[in-house]
């Protein structure tokens, strides 16, 4: 019996774990053909090597990015863990570097994976006073020779914007690739890949999705020989979305420019009254003057404001007492405002730097808040009236 064509224009959840392949011919070119790692493959064989419903969502991703290329994982650490181990060569295996302000699931997986399990050279650049100073960055790479450097864009928790074209501009120098983690900045504000970055990761379960009902990554570029090599080392992995995460994907990216400008918004509205507050030492938000990478976020985002996230700083004659106003909030918004561990959620949530980071940042009074796209008005009540309980 002849399949009815359902007039959907949306890609369905295909669930098979393996496709039809119908004789031995056919799979005999399928397998074959397989090994030329296609981003869209002719004939699907297994899900753990292509999906429709995955590829769909990746040609949604592809659009936000303005890329050649992208390919989703389960989550975003198996981003930058396909990202990253493309270039890891055996004995052949060049140093990789690092800069110091990333995500710290990035630093825990440097750590436990990169370097005590597989025994990599592994390299760190920090910044001096809140910025990297590039001039120092370059007499390192060129004494380093490293297979790649990898940086974020903006930095968790202080957002520290990195200048992404300079910083790619030494690499090529070196013949260095940089991979750019662009989760903070996202696509509205900058496209690292357009400034001569070779990859760009997302934690896609943050402003691509945007809900806080999925985990998944992203690997994004316009290099062909490093997407089939991110492809293979996926599929032998397992590091491959599940269709119904990647429909659900593909539905909520339609909404992440007009979710994420509103949750700018939201942000910028909450450091200024952080700002204008007598309980709070210090706004981190990179459009305010003191920010160390104001200048730099403003020439790389073109005056748009610098995401979503915010950090702050409570005052007190010492460690007790910025605990205590610290907690004093947590406690006054948490009806409304929660303390979750992600960020980019819908709603404006917060995190307490020092239970989560401790040593790296042991400053008892941070807090970082993900601002949410809820209406500003009565986000902006509620933070005024925590405030002035304190």
């Amino acid at each position: 019996m002849k399949k009815k064509e359902i007039n959907s224009a949306r890609v369905p959840v295909y669930r098979d774990s393996g496709f039809e392949l119908h004789d031995a011919g056919t799979t005999s070119a399928a397998f074959t053909k397989e090994t030329e790692h296609s981003r869209e493959p002719d004939t699907y064989i297994y899900s753990r090597y292509r999906n429709p419903t995955v590829v769909a969502a990746e040609e949604e991703v592809m659009k936000v990015e303005k890329c050649d290329w992208a390919l989703l994982t389960e989550t975003g650490m198996a981003a930058i863990d396909t990202a990253v181990s493309i270039f890891q060569k055996g004995a052949d295996t060049k140093p990789w570097l690092f800069f110091t302000e990333i995500y710290g699931g990035t630093i825990s997986y440097i750590n436990s994976v990169l370097r005590d399990r597989r025994g990599l050279s592994i390299s760190t650049f920090g910044p001096v006073d809140g910025k990297y100073n590039l001039v120092e960055f370059e007499k390192m790479i060129k004494e380093l020779r490293p297979a790649f450097v990898y940086a974020e864009t903006i930095s968790n928790p202080l957002l520290v914007v990195a200048d992404i074209p300079e910083l790619c501009r030494i690499a090529r120098k070196y013949d260095a690739r940089v991979i750019v983690d662009n989760t903070f900045a996202s696509p509205y504000l900058f496209r690292p890949l357009e400034h001569g970055a070779d990859i760009v990761i997302h934690s896609a379960t943050k402003y691509l999705s945007g809900h806080g009902n999925l985990t998944a990554g992203a690997i994004c570029g316009n290099d062909t020989s490093l997407m089939k090599q991110a492809i293979e080392y996926r599929k032998f992995t397992g590091h491959m979305l599940s269709p119904d995460d990647a429909y659900r994907l593909s539905t909520q990216i339609l909404t992440f420019r007009l979710r994420f400008e509103q949750q700018c918004k939201n942000a910028s509205m909450m450091a200024d009254l952080f700002r204008e507050s007598a309980v709070i030492s210090r706004v981190f938000y990179p459009r305010m003057k003191d920010h160390p990478t104001c200048e730099i976020s403003a020439r790389l985002f073109g005056g748009k404001l610098p995401g979503g996230m915010l950090t702050i700083d409570f005052k007190g004659a010492n460690a007790g007492e910025m605990r205590m106003r610290r907690d004093k909030f947590i406690a006054a918004v948490s009806e409304t405002i929660k303390l979750i561990p992600t960020l980019g959620d819908p709603h404006t949530i917060l995190m307490p730097v020092e239970a989560v980071w401790g040593a790296k940042y042991p400053e008892p009074g941070m807090l970082r808040i993900s601002a949410g796209f809820e209406e500003s008005g009565e986000l902006k009540t509620v933070v005024v009236k925590a405030l002035e309980r304190l």
